[in-house]
């Protein structure tokens, strides 16, 4: 999961609840103090929330945009029904188009995906291809990639899978800290609110969101060639660090190579480099969107 590096919302940023024809979706937004440049939208992954955005909302706010970061449906504070259709990524992707309609009110968006979000906005493009030309002014695949997650990452999503069945989200914390701890790896150091803030996330997980996102992420087919076909025209970029355990580097490289994609690669990062090189990873976005 991401790990934000502080949880206190810059001055030009505020939390809210965007309604949408889908439902509602918790939300943080940031808003520069002169003219704007454009907007964008920030689709978090796999046990994410929009806090993994929170050290991306003033750099980019003062490079002039507009941005708004959410929880999906069944994350953190969107919540979401006892119902396995709505998580999976068509759903999901569903979700981000209704969102578009309402933040496009100021203008066409740029549009992020992070990790599965990745996923996400990639089928709210293919959906919207169908239907007519799209709304986006620009797409950005982070730390994804063009199918299912590396093996050994998706061994790992299968015992979270199978502990699903079998235990509550508490007791599956409890274990994951015990493992930690045997494992004789170094953890980094967690800031106290920042590790409260992590618990109390996970707590609020709906976990069919889980089960079905978890099993998507296993067994995702490639669109990459779909993707491709229905973007000529649209601005494109993978931005990924240096590192990355869900998808390998030169996978990414070579998903952008297929969309012919701008390729960034953020240095002293691994698959969050929105919480871990926040000022680099802005910079990047802001000269991309520009």
């Amino acid at each position: 999961m991401s790990k934000p590096p502080f949880l206190t919302l810059p001055a030009c940023a505020r939390a809210e609840r965007l309604v949408t024809g889908r439902g509602e979706f918790a939300a943080l937004r940031a808003e520069p103090d002169g003219p704007v440049r454009g907007s964008a939208l920030l689709v978090p992954g796999f046990t994410g929330s929009k806090e993994d955005f929170i050290a991306l909302l003033e750099p980019l706010a003062a490079a002039g945009y507009r941005v708004t970061a959410v929880d999906q449906r069944g994350q953190y504070q969107s919540g979401g029904p006892d119902d396995p259709a709505a998580y999976g990524v068509e759903a999901l992707g569903a979700d981000v188009r209704a969102l578009t309609e309402v933040l496009a009110a100021d203008g066409p968006l740029h549009l992020l995906g992070h990790s599965l979000g990745g996923h996400v906005v990639r089928e709210a493009v293919l959906a919207a291809a169908a239907e007519g030309p799209l709304p986006w002014r620009s797409l950005t695949l982070m730390s994804t990639g063009p199918g299912a997650i590396d093996p050994a990452e998706a061994a790992r999503t299968k015992l979270l899978l199978d502990a699903l069945r079998v235990m509550d989200l508490e007791q599956i914390w409890q274990v994951r800290l015990r493992m930690e701890a045997e494992s004789g790896q170094p953890v980094p150091a967690t800031e106290p609110a920042v590790a409260e803030f992590l618990h109390r996330r996970w707590l609020a997980n709906v976990p069919l969101l889980l089960s079905v996102t978890g099993a998507h992420l296993m067994s995702a087919p490639d669109r990459v060639a779909e993707l491709a076909a229905v973007t000529a025209g649209l601005p494109l970029l993978v931005l990924s660090g240096v590192r990355d355990y869900a998808w390998p580097v030169p996978e990414q490289t070579a998903m952008a190579e297929r969309l012919g994609a701008r390729r960034v690669v953020i240095a002293e990062s691994g698959h969050s480099p929105n919480a871990e090189r926040p000022a680099a990873t802005a910079e990047a976005l802001a000269a991309f969107w520009g």
